[in-house]
């Protein structure tokens, strides 16, 4: 059993009834450490003071919208950021910026607070089965354990979700997978129609800060017709 108690959510929204709403069902299932921000500013701050190891944001706030938001934690934090909108149309900007997942209102506490315990249990899981060497795969490094990706030694900022596929890949090298199969391994549902383009963004994300020509990529692959698949060392040279 995974001990949720000492993780640290913190939940972004301008609106007072859901940010109570959503703490007193969050602590009923276990989540000790809750915080708050009602705007942007005040959530980066917020965010670098107590590093949580999840965000509930909100993506219309007051000073600044959720996706501008996302991507400036995403300058210093890969924790889990689960989005919270009336548009359902939203959803693949929000997923492509760095998103781990996307909720659209009205919505139900009780599955907000389970999204994040399911994600946090794989990840917590994740880590724990990490403690092995780091996969290298020509000049490009992965060492899940400490979390970090290396490009000819420097490191290479990912987001929570490129990693996440980055290593799924890189666990079943030269195997072929299509979209479908990424994303329900990678994100953790079946992949909906309309929202196939989510893994192809990551892919060019990925291929953009780890191939020297990511125009002509050695390292990730596509395979028409079929998927992408990650190449072995000695292959990706």
């Amino acid at each position: 059993m995974v001990n949720l108690k000492p993780l640290k959510i913190m939940i972004v929204d301008d609106e007072p009834d859901i940010v109570n709403l959503l703490e007193t069902v969050l602590l009923k299932e276990g989540f000790l450490h809750i915080y708050h921000a009602y705007s942007g500013i005040s959530a980066i701050e917020r965010c670098r003071e107590v590093k949580p190891d999840a965000i509930i944001l909100d993506v219309m706030l007051p000073d600044m919208d959720g996706f501008t938001l996302c991507k400036q934690i995403r300058q210093f934090s890969l924790c889990p950021i689960f989005f919270l909108s009336a548009r359902d149309d939203d959803k693949i900007v929000g997923l492509a910026l760095g998103g781990d997942d996307y909720i659209t209102k009205p919505f139900s506490p009780k599955e907000v607070a389970y999204r994040i315990k399911a994600h946090l249990r794989r990840s917590l899981v994740y880590s724990r089965q990490s403690e092995r060497e780091p996969c290298v795969f020509g000049n490009v490094q992965i060492d899940e354990q400490r979390g970090e990706v290396r490009k000819d030694g420097a490191l290479v900022p990912l987001t929570a979700k490129e990693f996440q596929l980055l290593v799924y890949l890189a666990k079943h090298p030269s195997r072929i997978f299509n979209k479908s199969e990424l994303y329900e391994a990678v994100w953790g549902e079946s992949l909906l129609s309309g929202y196939d383009n989510t893994v192809m963004v990551h892919i060019h994300h990925l291929r953009e800060k780890l191939e020297h020509d990511p125009a002509n990529p050695r390292l990730i692959l596509t395979v028409r017709g079929l998927g992408y698949k990650l190449l072995p060392q000695d292959e990706s040279r």
